[in-house]
């Protein structure tokens, strides 16, 4: 155009000024963890490893908050989380930590396994910062590393392990505060030792795999990728344990499995094939997107039998172990019975439901709630005794009084239905079919029945306790006790006895 004065660029210029402009457009992204704009690439892999699993998280989509100083809260709820500890809110010990608190009930089952400590005037002081130091010990409690209580203690237990490092100055700098970011990177570490700054993995434990296609994961939790799967009576080697997973090895596949469809020995127990996929929470616990039932067993089986939904209550957990003696707890034997009821059912037309799945602690109303919530056909909840290793035997209870819960005479029907199986199964003496104003049966609004197993102080039952065979024959009785009710109540179920077979 006449009069506009014309300048070429050199391609040097313009090559220079792209370069000045192409950090804004994304390239910086790569050095940042996904999602996160403010995590360095030193973190990215155990930020999002975290942050995968559920376990850490940040105050928006894009901010981790990665240089904001640990406090005690978000240490006990990354810790507890990580665990699979109890997390529902509750009202706590310490009078600074209400149940309007969201990580109240993270925070008192962080204190009930002993990994973090109150002050003595019962405060917990939750926005209090967390050290270097402390968050050592936190660790090294959590995962159960020896030391000797001390500070530096417990950074030589994670120093020796690949999983912290000391500063420049030659010191672990155990007065110095913890960012998120960096207290991230140690949990990460603790958990999975592929994050670790040397190889310290150790496989000592052997294992059995209990069920077909068992699932492998990157991670303790069913939120992290699958990564291979295990089939039935496979020798597998064990590792360190996460809540209610281990890390193991076989062959060329590492990672961590639910520990509730391992078995120490080598003899192969009752329990079915199927895939194996544990739920995270009680809502979740639903078998009917996991069926792997015949054909002909449901072609065979009572139609009505897919509108029944069964509801399975394994008693105490988290906080409560419930009964206890000769080394075990009633809570673990408990949920591993019922998970290995659950497994048997998952081969049938019933829908079903289970309280807990882990280590947690529903209240007693929190149990009912959830059944009527799910419109449960059926209840059970499962038990052990304890008598001062006086009492031995097997007994199954009802609640008889309609006021509150008015399907007594099915109650009784179930109960006498289970008690007869278990019978059977354990044989251990037969305290009988009894009534009970058990909270569980009383308050529901459904036929319900609590079984007791055994008395866990009692040498003789304890021995069937704290076998994995006994533990399944139980689960198969209380299986087969729930189909000679139907089967009394008119529905044809004859097809599913093989299931436990």
């Amino acid at each position: 155009m006449k009069g506009d004065k014309v300048v070429k660029k050199s391609p040097f210029l313009v090559m220079l000024a792209f370069l000045l402009v192409l950090p804004l457009f994304g390239f910086h992204a790569t050095a940042q963890a996904s999602g996160f704009t403010d995590v360095p690439s030193r973190a990215q892999k155990e930020v999002n490893y975290l942050a995968e699993g559920g376990i850490a998280t940040g105050s928006s989509a894009t901010k981790f908050d990665a240089k904001k100083i640990v406090t005690r809260q978000e240490a006990a709820a990354f810790i507890s989380r990580a665990l699979q500890l109890d997390g529902k809110v509750r009202n706590t010990i310490f009078k600074d930590v209400q149940a309007s608190n969201p990580s109240s009930g993270l925070i008192q089952s962080a204190v009930d396994k002993g990994i973090l400590n109150g002050y003595a005037d019962k405060t917990f002081l939750p926005n209090k910062p967390v050290t270097r130091g402390e968050m050592a010990i936190m660790i090294a409690r959590a995962f159960g590393y020896p030391f000797d209580g001390s500070f530096s203690g417990a950074a030589n237990a994670l120093m020796s392990r690949g999983i912290a490092s000391g500063m420049s100055d030659g010191s672990f700098g155990s007065k110095q505060q913890i960012i998120r970011m960096d207290f991230s990177v140690f949990l990460a570490r603790a958990i999975n030792p592929e994050f670790r700054t040397k190889n310290t993995t150790s496989f000592t434990k052997t294992f059995w795999v209990d069920t077909n296609n068992l699932n492998v994961r990157t991670g303790p939790s069913t939120s992290y990728k699958k990564t291979g799967s295990l089939q039935k009576n496979v020798q597998i080697l064990g590792g360190h344990e996460v809540g209610s997973w281990v890390y193991v090895k076989a062959g060329n596949t590492v990672g961590f499995v639910h520990k509730s469809y391992l078995r120490n020995t080598g003899e192969a127990s009752n329990g079915t094939d199927q895939p194996v996929t544990p739920p995270a929470t009680p809502d979740e616990n639903d078998n009917t997107d996991n069926k792997t039932e015949k054909p002909d067993v449901i072609d065979k089986a009572d139609p009505r039998l897919g509108n029944q939904i069964l509801i399975l209550d394994p008693g105490h957990g988290g906080s409560d172990p419930g009964a206890s003696g000769f080394g075990i707890n009633e809570k673990d034997v408990v949920l591993d019975t019922g998970l290995k009821v659950n497994e048997f059912l998952k081969k049938t037309p019933f829908k079903v439901y289970m309280t807990r799945t882990g280590d947690t602690f529903p209240s007693l109303s929190d149990r009912t709630k959830f059944a009527k919530s799910k419109n449960g056909n059926v209840f059970v909840s499962i038990h052990a005794n304890a008598s001062n290793g006086a009492g031995n035997g097997t007994e199954t209870f009802y609640y008889s009084a309609a006021a509150t819960n008015p399907y007594v005479s099915d109650s009784k029907l179930l109960a006498t239905k289970i008690q007869q199986r278990m019978l059977n199964a354990l044989q251990l003496k037969n305290r009988g079919v009894k009534t009970a104003n058990y909270y569980v049966i009383k308050y529901n609004s459904m036929p319900a029945a609590l079984a007791e197993l055994g008395f866990i102080d009692n040498a003789n039952d304890n021995q069937k306790l704290k076998s994995d065979y006994w533990r399944t024959a139980a689960a198969k009785a209380i299986y087969l006790g729930i189909l000679d009710y139907y089967k009394a109540k008119g529905y044809q179920v004859d097809s599913l006895y093989d299931v436990a077979q």
